[in-house]
């Protein structure tokens, strides 16, 4: 009888690696969401130069959601995958609808390094490029500031983008009016709206987080010179603010890949009629060009995003001794 022999033998010479556990508690420990725009800002940049590796998001279909995964590459960075599931019907059951994880590994021999809870970390770094986007688009402020939606991205949003300008008057309204109110108990200074359309009018800066299929935003109710964010996956814009906007993304699969991977509002345009928000952070890509502009950044998520944030994240918690270690 032939023996088969290992293809490849494990060799005394290489060590066996640590393989990090990061839990959504230690990420919240790690995670300081001011600090991750930079780290953002580079990571979208690399990727607009063609030098960082970011593939369209892949989605298996389930009956009450879909399970995507995200890998991507950040030369000098960060190399890493996100799993992540979205069940818009957890809402209901006060589950959170994106859950998942993210796994690094080592940028120049693929060892394994982290595996971290990717709910919380989804949340900040959505909120963050949109942070982004605001600090580079939005007329100078101080702004009203009216965010549509109270899940946890509208959470994350609340938190963050104020700190990027100044807001005079900062609102919320949301489908659920009591969870909205819950939010904004939250904030200090924070206004929950009776509908959307009353917190909308009158704004400078809107944010959409919901999880609408719907839009939950309507042209007619914008004046000159809003800056309009959308991070819902469901079509939160109606098509007259898509298409009388200057459009924003991450990337211009946003507008030719079908969702998951794109966004619904964008399929079909002329993918020449949006700025990847990373050429206008380089300045190669011209940003708001009037006061009286309306521009609409849409969001739907980039892989280089999410191992940019994991590897701060991961830093940061080997710095302060947090997770689980297990032999890998």
């Amino acid at each position: 009888m032939t023996t088969l022999e290992p293809a490849i033998e494990w060799s005394p010479t290489v060590e066996a690696s640590a393989l990090l556990i990061l839990t959504r508690g230690q990420v919240a420990t790690a995670l300081e969401g001011a600090e991750l725009l930079e780290p953002l800002a580079q990571a979208l940049i690399s990727y607009s130069r063609g030098e960082a590796s970011a593939p369209p998001r892949v989605a298996a279909q389930a009956p009450g959601g879909w399970l995507g995964a995200m890998p991507a590459f950040v030369p000098g960075v960060a190399l890493g995958a996100k799993l992540i599931t979205v069940f818009p019907a957890n809402a209901a059951a006060n589950v959170p609808s994106h859950q998942g994880m993210v796994a690094l590994f080592d940028g120049e021999t693929g060892m394994p390094l982290c595996v971290i809870d990717a709910g919380l970390l989804t949340a900040v770094r959505t909120a963050a490029v949109s942070a982004l986007s605001v600090r580079e688009l939005a007329r100078p402020g101080p702004w009203v500031l009216a965010i549509l939606g109270s899940g946890e991205q509208a959470r994350a949003h609340l938190e963050l983008v104020p700190s990027v300008g100044g807001v005079s008057e900062l609102r919320l309204a949301a489908r659920n009016p009591v969870r909205a109110q819950e939010v904004a108990d939250r904030v200090p200074g924070c206004r929950v709206f009776a509908s959307f359309e009353s917190a909308v009018r009158g704004a400078d800066v809107v944010l959409c987080c919901t999880d609408s299929p719907d839009p939950v935003l309507r042209r007619s109710w914008l004046g000159p010179g809003v800056h309009v964010v959308s991070v819902g996956m469901g079509s939160e814009l109606d098509r007259e603010t898509v298409r009388q906007g200057r459009l924003f993304v991450e990337w211009m699969g946003a507008l030719s890949s079908p969702p998951p991977a794109g966004a619904r509002e964008l399929q079909g345009l002329d993918p020449g009629a949006a700025t990847e928000l990373g050429d206008v952070l380089t300045r190669s890509g011209r940003g708001r060009r009037s006061d009286e502009e309306l521009t609409v950044f849409k969001s739907t998520g980039l892989g280089v995003e999410d191992v940019a944030v994991a590897q701060a994240v991961y830093q940061a918690a080997r710095l302060r001794g947090l997770g689980v270690e297990l032999a890998w």
